[in-house]
């Protein structure tokens, strides 16, 4: 059985209902989500086995954090408790044509953003392990979450595991500068990107005539195993039009075009990361694009971050089935 592991901050993520905004707000929907534990969740619900690494408060937030993850049956022993700092949250404001959605964050002095080197024993949680995944939003968060993420990927490097990044970048953590020479930095042990055309282009600066010319520009400088580029066009508010390809070996592997009536578009990434790794895994890239194309569609017609799929849900809608039929 192969095992991946994540890192990274996941919050108490508060969405006022029917559309309200945060002003309005008298209640509010109540998740839990972060980039690295939705991947996590997904591969597991898919069939691998994953365990997610994280830091946090030893109080019923950060329970609620740890319980909800374990729910889905990733292992979580290896988070890290502290007595101090918070659990970040974050607010989604949903919108509608023409006033966009709106997300808040209040994750200052997070509990992982005071992680340090040394804190977790990496040689321990990779034992066993076939495949590293974090994403840009964690060096983000703080210069010593910076230091922690480069430590996990050279350990996990040097333990003979693959390690898959998404690029992911956030503006209101951390400029383009910044993010470019960090990430520019941690590519040196990356095996697998996930990205988009736009954060390509703020973090690396590179651009291109097509997407396979920007996926294999990044291959090129970077040295990848492979790329996969997500691509998702914003027909409305609430219809998108959704694909991805990937690029390896000097091969180009695409899919078809998904139209999305979203219920919540927070997460969908994520999902496409998370089947694309578990396609990737068993059986390469071809079923890593059709499985994470398929596993994102699936999860942006439910609500919250984490993704309730199963593997024969996704197996089925990338045969091309399970589109507009009651399921009986």
């Amino acid at each position: 059985m192969q095992k991946v592991i994540t890192f990274g901050e996941t919050m108490i993520r508060l969405s006022p209902p029917d559309n309200h905004r945060l002003e309005q707000a008298k209640s509010f929907d109540v998740h839990v989500g972060g980039s690295e534990s939705n991947v996590a969740v997904a591969i597991e619900r898919l069939g691998l086995d994953t365990s997610f690494v994280t830091r946090l408060t030893k109080n019923p937030l950060g329970r609620m954090v740890r319980n909800k993850i374990r729910e889905h049956g990733v292992d979580v022993s290896n988070v890290v408790w502290t007595d101090e700092d918070r659990v970040g949250t974050y607010f989604v404001e949903y919108g509608a044509n023409p006033r966009p959605s709106a997300v808040i964050y209040d994750r200052a002095d997070s509990a992982i953003s005071k992680i340090d080197k040394g804190t977790v024993n990496w040689k321990k949680v990779f034992a066993g392990g076939t495949l590293f995944h974090t994403s840009g939003i964690t060096p983000a968060l703080s210069p010593s979450a910076r230091e922690v993420t480069e430590e996990a990927m050279r350990e996990a490097k040097g333990g003979g595991l693959k390690v898959s990044v998404d690029l992911n970048y956030r503006s209101k953590l951390w400029s383009q500068e910044e993010a470019g020479e960090c990430m520019t930095r941690l590519m040196e042990f990356t095996d697998i990107l996930v990205t988009s055309e736009e954060d390509t282009s703020r973090v690396f600066g590179i651009t291109g005539e097509s997407y396979e010319e920007v996926a294999e520009a990044l291959a090129d400088r970077f040295g990848f195993e492979a790329v996969a580029i997500t691509l998702r066009d914003n027909i409305s508010m609430w219809r998108n039009d959704w694909t991805a390809i990937a690029y390896k070996d000097g091969e180009f592997y695409d899919d078809m075009t998904y139209e999305l009536e979203l219920v919540d578009r927070v997460g969908g990434g994520d999902s496409f990361t998370a089947g694309f790794l578990y396609g990737y895994l068993t059986e390469g890239p071809e079923k890593g694009v059709k499985y994470g194309n398929a596993t994102s569609a699936i999860k942006q017609t439910n609500p919250g971050d984490i993704n309730w799929c199963t593997l024969e849900e996704v197996r089925s809608l990338a045969q091309g089935g399970g589109r507009v039929r009651i399921s009986r």
